[in-house]
């Protein structure tokens, strides 16, 4: 059964006391990273389905939202999400080199995760930092002025990371 600790429930309720009476809704979008964080990074429909029930809302109005936004993820990634900005101006700066060099190295097409697990490319909409295209997000961070050799040193860290902690 998907339910949050009681821990975590605290901190759902705490967030939900910030909106006034029937608009519980507004915590949607904080109440949806706190259950991808929670459960697996991703969101599949018992987790959406548990979110709306927490909002006495709609399942319908949580998968509106969810679908919207590339922040979340509706199914099963790596560990490491590569979310390549295709919008114009990256895209006028190479955005499209950066992502089919991505796709040949990890053997992997967007919203495609490598079989080991550790990577997902995603392309995905304006990251409003058009002035250092082109550019990805990697977890919390932005990596800019993308080039071959900087995609090629992520991975690597990427693997790093991934082997220290295994």
């Amino acid at each position: 059964m998907i339910e949050f600790s009681e821990e975590k429930l605290k901190e759902v309720n705490e967030l939900i006391s910030h909106y006034p009476q029937g608009k519980q809704k507004s915590a949607l979008l904080p109440l949806l990273h706190m259950a991808q964080d929670e459960f697996g990074n991703w969101l599949d429909v018992p987790v959406m389905d548990y979110v709306a029930s927490l909002l006495n809302i709609q399942p319908i109005e949580v998968y509106e939202v969810a679908t919207f936004y590339s922040m979340y993820n509706l199914k099963p990634v790596g560990k490491y999400v590569f979310e390549v900005c295709q919008t114009g101006p990256c895209m006028l700066n190479g955005s499209d080199d950066i992502i089919t060099y991505i796709e040949e190295k990890l053997n992997i097409k967007p919203g495609e995760t490598t079989t080991d697990g550790i990577f997902t490319l995603k392309t995905v909409e304006c990251l409003g930092a058009c002035g250092y295209a082109p550019m990805m997000q990697l977890g919390k961070y932005y990596r800019e002025h993308l080039t071959k050799e900087k995609v090629d040193q992520l991975i690597e860290e990427c693997r790093a990371k991934q082997t220290s902690l295994n």
